[in-house]
């Protein structure tokens, strides 16, 4: 018996190849990336200019199916976030940050997080799993769709996008679950997908270098680099990755990296911790690491400044604002383009860093049944069809 498939898994070489396998023409893969991703169908009846013998086909062998809708938080600031049901007992938070110009969704790529930053809750959880591409580049599906249902659009139909920007920058580690990012990234480039650039996609990672130089090859997008020390041994300390893969290496990285990515700088983001990373001598060693010295050459860059979000387990404070600015300050002076991120969802824990706490309260038996119940209205027999393929 030939395996259903999920085509919100496929990029879009793997749907060509798709449609080959069920005798059709390459074109059509074109369609079809078109009804799943621009007008976020999930029916193919709907998929009107589709002969009837391919939608029968594809009825019989495949669905689209996107991670179910366990919760939908809205925050005083406009932000949203939508705890999303993976499988096997899994979840991950997605968030929506509208601004004035741009709308950016900040997606995850692990449920939990193996690489354990002292900083961020996500890895206080631990680790699950990685993600399919489908819950992956599911989560923008389920964004858009959400924000278009605001909006009065049906799906199916088109809209205007809603989402301009994706950052790889919620659970876990992007490079660590490499395929699946990378296809997923490829789906969001493509024009007859997402049709983002890849100057608006940013990845973000806390420095596996292997896999950085990987990506150059691959599918070289914006780059932001987790730094938060200006040192090995603070950073050891902070970024448990760093002891297999030490500062000078990373920023050798980032060197290489910039030779084929879409900006010619790498944002460096930079967590702000009371009395452990926030000093102005912490602030010059960083001058030095990114603009090199003798014998080594200058690693173009911006620094996002992080207020931290505190949270119990973590022993840590946030930096005081007045040190944040002197902190920001010193850099600027030093011609380093200094931003200070504005804490955004904080009331829904959809702030930098806080992306654990309902994942990890997910006993609530009857509110998640009736989730299952409304989303099995809406997908039909797509729906059983992947509770099937699951077990």
């Amino acid at each position: 018996m030939t395996a259903l498939v999920n085509l919100l898994d496929l990029d879009p070489a793997q749907l060509t190849a798709y449609c080959g396998e069920l005798g059709e023409k390459p074109f059509h893969a074109k369609q079809l990336l078109r009804w799943i991703h621009q007008f976020g169908a999930h029916d193919f009846d709907v998929m009107t200019d589709l002969a009837k013998s391919l939608r029968d086909k594809l009825a019989a062998r495949a669905f689209i199916v996107p991670p179910a809708v366990i919760s939908d938080h809205s925050s005083s600031d406009g932000t949203r976030k939508w705890l999303l049901d993976v499988g096997q007992g899994n979840a991950v938070e997605t968030v929506f940050i509208p601004e004035k110009n741009r709308g950016t969704l900040c997606i995850s790529t692990q449920a939990g997080c193996a690489v354990n930053c002292r900083f961020c809750s996500t890895g206080k959880q631990g680790f699950s799993r990685n993600l399919s591409v489908g819950a992956i580049i599911g989560q923008l599906w389920v964004a858009e769709s959400e924000l278009r249902k605001s909006k009065g659009i049906e799906p199916g139909r088109r809209g205007e996008r809603q989402i301009t920007n994706v950052v790889m920058m919620g659970m876990g580690e992007p490079l660590l679950n490499y395929g699946p990012t990378v296809t997923a990234l490829k789906l969001m480039l493509d024009d007859n997908a997402y049709g983002l650039s890849r100057r608006r996609v940013t990845l973000s990672t806390s420095g596996v270098v292997p896999m950085i130089d990987k990506l150059s090859q691959d599918c070289a997008v914006a780059m932001a680099i987790s730094l938060h020390a200006s040192n090995d041994t603070l950073r050891d300390g902070l970024v448990p990755l760093n002891k297999k893969y030490p500062l000078r290496e990373l920023m050798a990285a980032c060197k290489r990296y910039l030779e084929f990515a879409p900006r010619d700088f790498i944002t460096f983001e930079y967590c702000m911790l009371d009395d452990i990373n926030d000093t102005d001598v912490h602030a010059r060693e960083l001058i030095v690491l990114v603009q090199g010295h003798a014998g080594s050459p200058a690693v173009p860059c911006k620094f996002n400044l992080i207020p931290f979000n505190p949270f119990p387990e973590s022993g840590l404070k946030r930096s005081k604002n007045s040190r944040i600015k002197t902190f920001a300050q010193i850099l600027m002076d030093a011609g380093i383009v200094t931003t200070v991120r504005k804490t955004r969802g904080v009331d829904i824990d959809a702030a930098c860093g806080q992306l654990a706490g309902e994942v990890q309260d997910r006993t609530r038996v009857q509110e998640r049944m009736q989730k299952m119940t409304e989303y099995q209205q809406k997908f039909g027999k797509n729906f059983d069809r992947i509770i099937e393929v699951s077990r």
